[in-house]
Formats: C-alpha cells, structure tokens, sequence
C-alpha cells in the first residue's frame, strides 16, 4: 500500500536500544520519503531502578509516557521493545505495525563460564524476568538468582564489576546494539522459552491516525505479526504481566503456526515450582486465526493446572 509522505515524530525511551529502536524505524521511513524527528522521553520504567518491576506496575511503566505524548499529539507514534507493551491497549490506541523480529531467545552472558551447565553449584544469575526466574530454577534448582534492572548497559556493567556470574538477556537487544560478542550462549527455546513478543518492535499509534497507519503498512511483516498474536493471546487469557511467569513463543512451517508456552507459580514463597506446558499446531492464514490459537493454548495451560490471573477467568 502506498501512502502520501507526512511528518512523523517518534516517542522514543532514551535508553541506547530504545533510540537504537526509533533511528532504525526512522531510516526506514525516511527511505519512503517521511520527514522523521525523534522525541526522547524517560519513562517510569527507567526511573524505578531499586525493585523489580513486578513489584511496580509491570510492563505498561515504559510506554505510559509515550502513549501520553500520542495523545496530546507531542508525538505521532512510538515505538516499543513488543514484550514490554501491555497486552491490552488503552482505549484509543492501535499496534499499527509489527515489524520483522530478530533473534526472539534469550542469551547466556558471562565473563567466566561459557554455558549455563559451567557455572559452579549456588553461582549468581541476574535476571530482571519472573519468567526466567521460573525457567532458570527448572534447569537449574541450585543457582543463586537475583533481580537485575536498569538499561541493557547498566546491566552489562553489573555483571563486568563483578556483581554476578552471569546475566541472562534478550539475545535481540544484544544484537541490535552490535554486542553479540557478549553472548557466551543462547538458549534454544526447548531449553528456555522466550517471552510473548521478544525480538520484535511494534509501533503504537492514536486508532484514529489512519495516516499513520497507511504510512506504517509497508513496515509490516506479517508472519511475525501473527506469530506475536498467538503469543500475546495466550499472556492475554492468562492475564499475564510482569507479576506472573509465563512464555509464549509461536514459530511457523509453512503455513503453520505451532506455539508453545510454559506457566510457572507466581507465588515466590513456593520452593519447588513445576512448570506447566502446553503446545499446538494449526494452520494459520490471519491475526484471528493466530489469537484464536494462542487463547486455545491458554485453555490448555489451564487444563494442565495453571490458575490464569485474568478476572473472570477460570
């Protein structure tokens, strides 16, 4: 689809990967004759560095800013990181575009061990995810592991002082700043399943910007799309957030769509925490048939014994 070039601001977080994030999309725009400017924001999500962002309102504190700047019209889009976006929108907002994903696994990042089965009994592991709490105690119940926050930077430096044995972050962050040298291993999904989302940007826009979204269409890609759809409907019935341990991730053959994902117990008072799994195949060919398939995965985790935090849900 073809649109008529118009001037596009960016909201953007001000964190490396986040403005990494806003140039990229910005150069693609740019390409199709858009005039682009940047406006960078600090978020809430950027400012509450001391505890787990479980404990202080989730994913939604790195885009409410720059949903405000939507709707004040500051801004005429923004761009996110798609696992840190809420699984529901605010009335009044779009995800006017999923863009092509990189590397969705999570990578080992150590400065003395090359894997996770090197590092010695009770070492230290950073992580800021629930979800990689759970699945790091089901691989290995003897590690010590504890809340890493901050930029991608912030968390790179922690681990070179000294602070942990090793980190585990997004493979596609490390990527996309040229860091992949960091990377000691990555984790296929068999072993660690990634996050609804993880690897791939999305562009949220005001719903009534059907500019915008014109202007966007040509950025899209839609087999991550409805591959992110199955995986965002399966958080959605689950009532996922940063609060709950919980993986989704879809990959395609062909025309099918096979997504699995992995519920583990919220409450961290319980030692042993067992993972509930759930996988299914289907063909796909629309983001209605792929959400379809990620809340049947949702019903199946259910079926299997975990408890969906969604209110009305069973």
């Amino acid at each position: 689809m073809s649109s008529t070039p118009v001037p596009i601001v960016i909201a953007t977080r001000e964190s490396r990967l986040a403005l990494w994030q806003a140039e990229y999309v910005k150069s693609l725009l740019e390409e199709r004759g858009h005039a682009v400017t940047l406006l960078g924001m600090t978020t809430r999500g950027d400012q509450i560095l001391d505890r787990s962002l479980s404990k202080v309102g989730g994913k939604g504190l790195f885009v409410k800013e720059l949903e405000v700047a939507l709707e004040q019209g500051h801004a005429d889009i923004a761009v996110h990181s798609l696992k840190d976006v809420p699984m529901d929108l605010p009335e009044g907002f779009a995800l006017a575009c999923v863009m092509e994903r990189e590397d969705p696994r999570d990578a080992f990042v150590s400065n003395r061990f090359a894997h996770l089965a090197d590092l010695p009994q009770g070492a230290l592991v950073g992580t800021s995810s629930l979800r990689r709490v759970a699945l790091l105690r089901a691989l290995r119940p003897d590690l010590k592991i504890e809340p890493l926050r901050g930029n991608l930077d912030t968390r790179l430096r922690k681990l070179d002082e000294g602070h942990y044995d090793a980190i585990v972050l997004a493979a596609a962050g490390l990527k996309r700043l040229g860091l992949a040298a960091r990377i000691r291993a990555t984790f296929e999904p068999g072993q660690m399943l990634p996050s609804a989302g993880q690897g791939a940007l999305g562009i949220e826009v005001r719903s009534d910007r059907s500019d915008l979204i014109a202007a966007l269409s040509p950025l899209a890609h839609k087999p991550t799309w409805m591959a992110v759809a199955a995986e965002r409907a399966v958080s959605r019935a689950m009532g996922g957030s940063c609060s709950m341990p919980l993986a989704a991730h879809a990959t395609w053959s062909g025309t099918d769509l096979t997504i699995q994902a992995a519920w583990g117990e919220p409450d961290e008072t319980v030692t042993v925490q067992p993972l509930v799994r759930a996988e299914l195949t289907r063909h796909v060919g629309d983001l209605s048939r792929a959400t379809a398939l990620g809340e049947q995965v949702a019903a199946l985790l259910c079926e299997g014994g975990a408890r969906s935090l969604r209110p009305g849900a069973h």
